[in-house]
């Protein structure tokens, strides 16, 4: 058994999936619609959905010859802070998703590699991992509140926005310092 499947799903876990009702003919649908609360760790450094935030799950899952392929879209919030100026930052994400999940004992060209492909737990599909695949991947790494983002000063740490346009930490040399001086006095 591949080491990243667990050993045993529960069936009433909310992002595991029951396909007892769906018929093992290719071409057989379902579709899945429910609220799941988001697992923890699901994000990025800076962003991510906060953890027991509802996920909206809208799946179909398909029967084809090799497995189940479910596929859909998972919508939830993120909560972060932007990358250059630390501010917060609230949004949503719509993510697409597509798995496909191997019967058991499958052994087309399509399911030989275990690492790549989902193997069911006889009737049931743990879909966490794909759905944290799907939506870290859709992360920015570096997420910004806005496009134009000035980010902070780096010398005094307040932001951009907030300082007059004529903001400067110039040091002057000590030994020029008479010299400014006298610039001063022309004007």
């Amino acid at each position: 058994m591949p080491k990243h499947l667990p050993t045993h799903l529960n069936p009433r876990s909310p992002l595991v999936l029951d396909t007892r009702d769906l018929p093992r003919r290719s071409g057989v649908l379902r579709a899945v619609s429910r609220t799941v609360a988001a697992p923890a760790d699901l994000g990025v450094e800076l962003i991510g959905v906060p953890e027991g935030a509802d996920l909206s799950l809208d799946l179909r899952l398909e029967s084809v010859s090799e497995g189940v392929l479910v596929s859909g879209t998972v919508t939830g919030p993120i909560e972060g802070e932007c990358g250059r100026c630390l501010r917060p930052i609230t949004d949503s994400l719509t993510v697409p998703i597509q798995e496909l999940y191997a019967y058991e004992h499958s052994t087309t060209d399509e399911t030989t590699d275990e690492d790549e492909v989902g193997r069911m737990q006889g009737d049931l599909i743990d879909l966490e991992p794909a759905l944290r695949d799907a939506v870290v991947l859709a992360l920015p790494t570096n997420p910004v509140c806005r496009e134009d983002c000035p980010g902070l000063c780096p010398e005094c740490g307040v932001h951009w926005d907030e300082l007059p346009a004529e903001h400067s930490h110039q040091q002057v040399d000590p030994r020029w310092a008479g010299l400014s001086q006298l610039t001063r006095q022309e004007e």
